[in-house]
Formats: C-alpha cells, structure tokens, sequence
C-alpha cells in the first residue's frame, strides 16, 4: 500500500509511526512549510513531500490518503481525495458543520472509496466489554462523563509546537468524547443543554463548553472543558449498575471500584485505528469507524452550534472559516 500523509504534526508523527512494519510504502508527504515537510519527509522516508495536495492525489500510485491537516481543512481536502478515487482516512473531526460532514459521507458512498475516521476512543480495550454488558442490559451504563481541561492562551499544541492554526473546543476536543459517549449507549441522543462561552479577546474563539446530552432510557452524558484551565485534565467516566470506570488519559490509568490499573496509551489506540484502516482496504470491508458512523456526534455539535450562533451570531473565527 502507498501511503500519502496529508501533515506533519503530532498525528502525522502517530500515524506515520503506526503504519512501520505495516507493509505499507510511505510514498508522499503533504505539508505547508517547506522545511518542515523536507526534514519529515526524510526522518520517515517519504519518497517525496510536496506543498501541493492536487499533485499528490493526482499520483496513480497512492493507495492511501491520511489527513492530518489543521482541522477546517478536512472536509476540502477529505472531498478532494475521495474523489480522486483514494482511499481516506480523516482526523477527527470529520467536519466543523453538519451539512458538510453529511456531504463528505455521502461523497465516499458515491465513489466506492473505504473512508474512515480517527476516534481512538472506540478502540480502547476496556471499552468494548462495558458497552457489551449494557446493550446485553446485565451491566446498563447510567451515565458517561468526559472532561477537557488545558491552559491555552496561545497557539501551542500539546507537544510544544508553535502552529499556525487554531483549535476549537467544540468541533475538536468534544467530538471524541460525544462520539464516544453515543457509541457505548448505542444511541444517537437528544442535547439537552449545552453552553459553549463568547469570543475571548485574546484567542479570538469560545474558550469554555459545556454539553448535557439524554437518551430514552434516562442515561446522561455530560462534557465539560476550558482552555483557561491551569490544570491538564483529560478523563472519561462511566457509572454502570455494578461499577465505575475512569479513564485517566493523560496518565494511562483505569479506575475502578476495585483499584487502579495501567492501561494503554492514546497513541497506541491510535495506531489501531490507523492499522486496521490499512487491513480494511486491503481485504475489502468497512474499517473501525466508518464515516456514516460518526453522523450522530455532529448532529449534537451542530445542534450546540446553532445554539451559539443564535446568540453572537453565524461568524467566521480563526479555526473556523465558514463558506460564502
């Protein structure tokens, strides 16, 4: 397989380490700084690096199309590799609206490409048996907390890189834990609140968010995150009839009623994520995370969007350029 890696940031380092012994061929990198593409390129052994996504996906060697790229690119740039006829994997999110991430599902339908989706979450180990034992209805879940809490007043990324793009808290941080949460409950759920705080002067964009979201069968689901936090917090709760599970993703660490334990690391449940994506081409079915699968989560963020946009506004922000 012939591998084109769209970004050279974290998750093209994630990826790009993930897909060694894969039998895969890293054939071209896609990145906007010359330099930095260069010195990627080479450290990974991409055969080539161009700033030119058009020319890359013009290649009838490419197999594979791995969108890393800042995350109001993806549906462009998810858009043009499906419809050159690549295979795509996308980083999360899928899109910053609803309509555009419908369009862009629809589009991998249309050309017959295997399109799938970066949600890491899905493929933590713990997870599968808890939401087993609550659609079985032994163990129902009642309820599933995720929290995001980080100090980012400027444009630094969690490895210390200085970027040139800006993240939203809504369409990034929280669609892994809604996506999440509606995949254990098996549910595509209500919003039955949600907050998400004006512009802040300095950044530009909404800093604090808050979404409350309720299924049929009394379960809750609750995120919560700033980026004003001087605390780094990343956790996951679920609170069955029998136990409760805290994932404590920036230390690697479960907890249960039973004691803590050492659990994976974000980066190896991505690399299953990346890994399966390539085996799903090769033998001809859906991978992890199919893109349809990820509709649910968005229509909960756009609902929650629509609700600021009632109040300041629809407007483009830094990390979010709207069309038109």
């Amino acid at each position: 397989m012939n591998i084109c890696m769209v970004g050279y940031g974290m998750m093209g380092v994630w990826h790009s380490d993930a897909l060694q012994g894969e039998g895969c061929r890293f054939h071209t990198l896609v990145g906007r700084r010359p330099e930095q593409s260069q010195e990627f390129a080479e450290r990974y052994g991409y055969q080539k690096w161009t700033a030119d996504l058009d020319e890359a996906l013009a290649d009838p060697e490419i197999d594979i199309v791995i969108i890393a790229s800042p995350s109001e690119s993806h549906p462009d740039f998810a858009l043009r590799s499906i419809n050159a006829g690549k295979h795509t994997l996308l980083e999360i999110p899928i899109a910053m609206t609803l309509e555009e991430s419908e369009a862009v599902v629809a589009a991998a339908e249309a050309r017959g490409v295997t399109f799938g989706l970066c949600h890491p979450m899905r493929l933590q180990p713990e997870y599968a048996p808890i939401r087993e034992r609550s659609l079985a209805g032994t163990d129902p879940i009642r309820h599933i907390s995720g929290r995001f809490f980080i100090h980012r007043l400027s444009n630094v990324g969690a490895t210390g890189y200085h970027r040139s793009w800006t993240d939203n808290i809504l369409w990034h941080h929280f669609t892994h834990f809604v996506d999440l949460g509606l995949w254990l409950l098996d549910f595509e759920g209500e919003l039955a609140y949600s907050f998400l705080g004006p512009v802040n002067s300095k950044t530009g964009i909404p800093m604090e968010c808050i979404l409350s979201i309720e299924t049929q069968r009394n379960q809750t689901l609750l995120v919560s995150g700033s980026y004003h936090s001087r605390e780094r917090i990343y956790d996951n709760v679920i609170v069955t009839d029998a136990d409760s599970y805290r994932l404590d993703i920036l230390r690697n660490q479960l907890v249960t009623g039973a004691g803590a334990q050492e659990v994976a690391a974000e980066k190896e449940n991505l690399s299953l994520v990346t890994k399966d994506f390539v085996a799903a081409v090769r033998e001809g079915r859906l991978p992890a995370v199919p893109g349809r699968s990820v509709l649910p989560a968005m229509r909960i963020l756009d609902a929650a969007q629509q609700r600021w946009d009632a109040i300041y506004g629809r407007q483009s922000l830094p990390g979010r350029q709207l069309a038109g």
